[in-house]
């Protein structure tokens, strides 16, 4: 007697989880909740908790899929177990801390099917705490290196309502084209964690992929609850892990004619971690990227391998920091001083 085939999804939504069994709670019920024109499929990569969260997940949501990783193998390597565990033609990637309104789903598969052309798409995050405050409307790399959420802080007064390509999807909550994988490659391992998803977006964009951000697939970002437990390792991860995307994916040309707004932009940042305290920790960052520098370099000829546009192309993306009709001056702050030009952009907005 033969078996019933199994059905083949048309989304798995992957729930990237580490000692976080609490964040579940409000987390799993949203997505669980999320609708398509085919099967869903929820799957919840546990990287290694020690709190309890497999027994948690597998008594209160025993229809989702649990893959349980011994240790913490980093996001970058969850997050591409999670690509290689689905079966399903669309991949959403979602952190632990984000709640999904209930219509988050549908709106970037339609993107995504309109748009053959683009590997991802994501939609607006607004704050968990303060709701009417943006988290991000895509992801943003300045061509001082510099990667920002767009519009981090600033009240929604519908200034991202505009659906448009942007530069790249921050993979806490996004939805991927699994195949585009197989064009672009893995998320880089060796980052462990923070900046591979935008080390991935810069890869896809100079493979001709594009981004698609969607304004009304809204979700709510808790933030700040991994990031807190250890804000020296937090950190060190981000300053190494700056370097080696410039290394790895910035082509030559790049270098040229903006290694001077890098150059600017990584002395402001020496002298504000020497103000605030964390100088010990940028200058560790930096010594590790110094170490790893060999085996990004070799990952570097890999890159130029699979280049598909000009990189004037990717630097037309690469300025989209603040909103349209900011001035030159405030522009230019943006590219070297990417947090200080948000601040003051949110502080405007919260006075508007």
């Amino acid at each position: 007697m033969m078996s019933a085939a199994v059905p083949t999804p048309s989304v798995t939504l992957a729930v990237l989880t580490y000692n976080g069994r609490e964040l579940l709670d409000a987390t799993l019920p949203s997505v669980l909740a999320q609708r398509s024109d085919g099967d869903l499929v929820v799957l919840v990569i546990d990287n290694g908790s020690t709190d309890g969260t497999a027994r948690h997940v597998r008594e209160r949501w025993p229809q989702v899929e649990l893959l349980e990783l011994p240790d913490n193998v980093g996001v970058a390597a969850a997050l591409n177990r999670a690509v290689r565990a689905s079966r399903s033609e669309l991949v959403a990637l979602l952190n632990n801390d984000v709640e999904l309104d209930a219509g988050w789903l549908a709106p970037l598969v339609d993107a995504l099917r309109a748009h053959p052309e683009a590997a991802s798409a994501s939609g607006k995050l607004l704050r968990y705490h303060d709701r009417e405050r943006i988290d991000a409307a895509g992801d943003v790399l300045l061509r001082s290196a510099a990667g920002i959420n767009r519009g981090a802080g600033e009240l929604d007064r519908g200034q991202y309502d505009r659906p448009e390509a942007v530069f790249g999807a921050c993979a806490g909550a996004a939805l991927y084209r699994r195949c585009a994988f197989d064009v672009v490659g893995a998320f880089d391992e060796t980052f462990f964690a923070y900046l591979e998803d935008v080390d991935w977006s810069m890869r896809a964009q100079l493979a001709g992929f594009s981004a698609r951000y969607e304004p009304t697939a809204i979700g709510f970002h808790m933030g700040g609850a991994t990031t807190r437990r250890n804000r020296g390792r937090y950190l060190r991860l981000q300053r190494r892990n700056q370097l080696l995307l410039i290394a790895k994916t910035f082509p030559a040309s790049t270098l040229v004619r903006h290694g001077w707004r890098m150059a600017i932009h990584l002395a402001l940042v020496l002298v504000a971690s020497a103000r605030d305290g964390d100088l010990d920790q940028l200058l560790a960052g930096w010594a590790a990227a110094l170490r790893m520098m060999p085996g990004a370099l070799r990952r570097r000829r890999a890159v130029r391998a699979m280049r598909r546009v000009r990189p004037r192309d990717v630097e037309a993306l690469m300025i989209a920091g603040p909103p349209a009709g900011t001035g030159m001056r405030r522009r230019l702050l943006f590219e070297i001083a990417p947090d200080r030009a948000q601040k003051a952009l949110a502080n405007r907005s919260q006075g508007a």
